[in-house]
């Protein structure tokens, strides 16, 4: 076995039909595949977790359309690498040959001077640029490069395509096909996989080569005492990096200092970029802390400022107070739970008329048929308050934003009581 690829790369698809997942983006008549069948594909960034098909979809798409595949990794590439690979597809344009793929891995973790370099290249249509991030390409990717390209974001694969991926293994590939595998009971794979596809296929190979007999049957206690035994073996990929921000940030949400500290230490223990953990922290002052205690989300955002000026290692300082001051603030998450009721209020009643009160009336006609008209400016009422409709007339009186049950938050209630009286049910 130690001479053959892993049972993930054994199962990396070939084509767009065997591609397990996405099928929002590669199902029939999606976008993505539309585009790629058309041949007309721009440059792209893929987003999504690790795991769910990035590199394999770019080797899929190189090969649909009978491109040279250019693959780099930001982790290991300069600009040197990516000169390399222009001066390449500029031999290949003079030569009248197909123009390249060039698929870069980890995209976000390129500098400004290595993205700047592509540009060019992009531009001038050399290259296909598919760039793979894990993060938010907005933050991450600059300005120039991401105009001229699409993004496409691909989703954790749910657990019909996780079965359907075990299944698909245990029947078709070389080395598995020839044993009885048995899997008795699937949740505990699917849970360590936690919707990562190479996660998932790389469980089911260390449970099999452990148990190293013909006839397998697979169980949920089995698989947890072999991955346990075997963590070191599994985890050599790094997929514990996202296990351990997710207890980062449930130990800040769950107000356990200690715990958050711990963690915020393993990050760094593990090399983490300080601006990923600023990231993190800076959405969580919002979205479970809020109003709860507003200068969560100030000392949050000095805090992201301030990693980006000082690195490591003094950053570890900032970070830890910001860490330690939001596990201790008051929770809530009334401000997320706010735009989600209104989003989904949103998606369910479309687009609603604005009051005529409270329209723009720039021209004339607009005021005689009435936009703005018997609206009152709240500034010169008692209070700066007048009980005025601000919803369309149909959702009047919808409660969207239900203040925590936290001290800065039920001063909020009393006052929002107070002023709205019984027209919201505070």
């Amino acid at each position: 076995m130690a001479t053959i690829p892993p049972l993930a790369e054994r199962m990396r698809p070939a084509t767009l039909d065997d591609y397990v997942g996405q099928k929002h983006l590669i199902g029939k008549d999606a976008i993505l595949r539309l585009a790629i069948e058309s041949g007309m594909l721009p440059s792209l960034i893929l987003w999504g977790p690790p795991g769910v098909g990035k590199t394999t979809l770019a080797l899929i798409i190189s090969r649909q359309l009978n491109r040279p595949f250019f693959g780099l990794s930001a982790i290991n590439s300069g600009v040197k690498d990516i000169r390399d690979v222009i001066e390449q597809a500029t031999r290949l344009k003079d030569e009248n040959e197909n123009l390249p793929i060039l698929f870069i891995d980890e995209i976000h973790r390129f500098s400004k001077s290595q993205q700047d370099s592509l540009l060019g290249a992009v531009e001038r249509g050399l290259v296909t640029l598919i760039g793979a991030t894990t993060e938010n390409p907005s933050f991450e990717v600059i300005s120039a490069l991401l105009s001229r390209s699409q993004v496409y974001i691909l989703q954790n694969l749910p657990e019909e395509d996780l079965v359907e991926l075990l299944n698909k293994a245990i029947k078709e590939d070389s080395y598995l096909k020839n044993k009885n595998i048995q899997i008795k009971e699937h949740e505990a794979l699917l849970r360590l996989s936690g919707g990562d596809a190479r996660k998932l296929l790389n469980v089911l190979e260390l449970v099999v080569n452990a148990v190293n007999q013909q006839e397998v049957n697979i169980t949920n206690d089995l698989v947890l005492k072999l991955v346990q035994q075997n963590m070191a073996m599994y985890d050599k990929a790094g997929e514990q990096h996202y296990d351990i921000i997710s207890a980062f940030i449930k130990s800040i949400r769950g107000s356990d200092p200690n715990a958050a500290v711990y963690w915020l230490a393993r990050m760094i223990a593990g090399g983490e970029d300080p601006s990923f953990i600023a990231r993190r922290l800076l959405i969580l002052a919002s979205e479970d802390i809020g109003n709860a205690n507003p200068n969560a989300l100030l000392l949050a955002n000095t805090c992201f400022q301030a990693v980006n000026v000082i690195g490591w290692p003094e950053s570890r300082i900032i970070l830890s107070q910001t860490v330690t001051y939001l596990a201790s603030s008051p929770k809530s998450n009334a401000s997320y739970e706010a735009i989600s009721k209104a989003q989904e209020l949103v998606a369910r009643t479309g687009d609603q008329s604005v009051p005529l009160h409270l329209r723009n009336a720039p021209t004339k006609l607009m005021k005689n048929i009435g936009y703005g008209k018997e609206y009152e400016y709240s500034h010169t009422y008692k209070d700066n308050f007048t009980a005025q409709e601000y919803l369309p007339e149909n959702l009047s009186g919808t409660l969207l934003y239900d203040p925590g049950k936290n001290a800065a938050e039920e001063k909020l209630r009393e006052r929002l009581k107070s002023l709205w009286k019984e027209k919201y049910k505070y």
